[in-house]
């Protein structure tokens, strides 16, 4: 049985090592492991292995504290300690945007870390059965793995067993504000008006439970009191239902829309383009600032919620346009809003065709919120082309114990 040292993290689940030259990844590495693998299967210019037996584990390593590691698909760094965790994705952020926008970062100090490795989710999604069983995919399988207690989710979270018995769900999101919570459920059909009523009930029996909405079949139905509140800043909060996309970290989200402010820089006379805008975090900071921001995406209850909140903090300088991203890029083009500065914080696959609309705003600086670095780099590499350089980047470790961080970028033009 070959043994191999694992000498790098990739940005996923996967370690990196090698074997007679050839590059070896395996599930589960730590860097500074000596480990026997059976390789499972040849790609072209790599293999991929399992670790059969930790020879000589790293200094990085630790035991997982979570018992339902490593089958849980879920925290997938968190045989990592989590100094190791942020050392090795700062210098993953710090080498791709040194291969590809030429841009010289320190690692040391490069990522923000969370003020806690647990207990950090204000929001989780489960799967559920009918029985009341919930839990988390299976690692490299759509098999569920029941769980008891998630611990990177909020102390105050309550799995939600009765609701997954009683309402037929796929899979259920459980929001904590403050000292209540909310439920969304996902059905594969519609929901039924004896669900609904099954949902009434519960309210009336759980007094921690202020909420419940209900999705399938093309209906939402919310039952009960389904906002919560996000902090943005100090003395700005956006209330928003529990369904819509929140950041689930809320004390890394305060830090994420500072640093946002710090390099969008919104003044009173600036315009501002707010693409993939949600409900809000940035469009409302930026308006609070008193520059004039249209803030765009295309989903439709995102964007009511972000005129509600506009409206009922007073800022008017905050129009929201329910439009796909370069969608909205033409219309503020055709309408003769031209940008000093662009924000988009983009889903995982990035704004790769989103590009040539920005390229043709020539905004002074373009602010890139990204959850996914390989298709930041692609899409940065655009702008280096079009005529921007890179000239600030930091990471945010939203998602400690998984291979997941958010990185902000900024553009400008030259």
């Amino acid at each position: 049985m070959p043994e191999i040292e694992i000498t790098a993290m990739s940005f996923g689940r996967l370690a990196l090592g090698r074997l007679d030259r050839r590059v070896v990844m395996v599930p589960a590495g730590a860097p500074g492991d000596l480990v026997e693998v059976t390789l499972t299967e040849e790609r072209k210019n790599y293999a991929l292995a399992r670790i059969e037996r930790i020879v000589r584990p790293s200094a990085e390593r630790r035991l997982a504290p979570c018992p339902y590691l490593p089958r849980c698909g879920g925290c997938d760094w968190q045989h990592l300690s989590y100094q190791a965790q942020l050392r090795h994705k700062a210098g993953i952020i710090a080498a791709e945007l040194a291969r590809t926008a030429k841009l010289d970062l320190d690692p040391e100090g490069l990522v923000e870390p969370a003020d806690a490795e647990f207990g950090y989710r204000a929001r989780l999604r489960l799967k559920a059965n009918r029985d009341g069983s919930l839990g988390f995919r299976e690692a490299e399988s759509s098999r569920m793995v029941a769980v008891e207690r998630c611990l990177v989710a909020d102390p105050g979270l309550r799995m939600p067993r009765r609701f997954a018995r009683e309402v037929r769900c796929s899979e259920i999101e459980v929001v904590v504000d403050e000292d209540r919570q909310v439920l969304v459920g996902h059905l594969l059909a519609k929901p039924t008006q004896a669900e609904l009523r099954r949902c009434q009930t519960l309210l009336s029996e759980d007094p921690t439970l202020s909420g419940i909405v209900l999705r399938g079949g093309g209906l939402r139905c919310p039952v009960g009191s389904i906002q919560v509140r996000l902090a943005l800043e100090a003395g700005l909060a956006l209330e928003v239902d529990a369904d819509l996309f929140t950041q689930v970290n809320r004390a890394q989200n305060l830090r994420l829309v500072r640093y946002v402010m710090e390099l969008s820089a919104p003044e009173s006379g600036r315009r501002v383009l707010d693409l993939f805008c949600g409900a809000g975090n940035f469009t409302l900071p930026v308006a609070r600032r008193g520059a004039m921001v249209i803030g765009a995406d295309r989903d439709a209850f995102s964007v009511a919620a972000g005129r509600h909140n506009a409206a009922r903090l007073g800022l008017s300088q905050a129009q929201f346009v329910c439009l796909e991203a370069a969608q909205a890029a033409s219309f503020v083009k055709a309408t003769g809003f031209r940008p000093d500065v662009i924000i988009l914080d983009p889903p995982r696959q990035g704004a790769g065709e989103l590009m040539p609309a920005l390229l043709s705003l020539r905004p002074a600086a373009i602010v890139y919120v990204s959850c996914n670095p390989p298709t930041l780099t692609r899409d940065l590499q655009t702008l280096l082309r079009g005529g921007f350089r890179i000239d600030r980047a930091r990471g945010f470790d939203f998602f400690p114990n998984t291979h997941h961080v958010e990185v902000v970028a900024r553009a400008v033009l030259t």
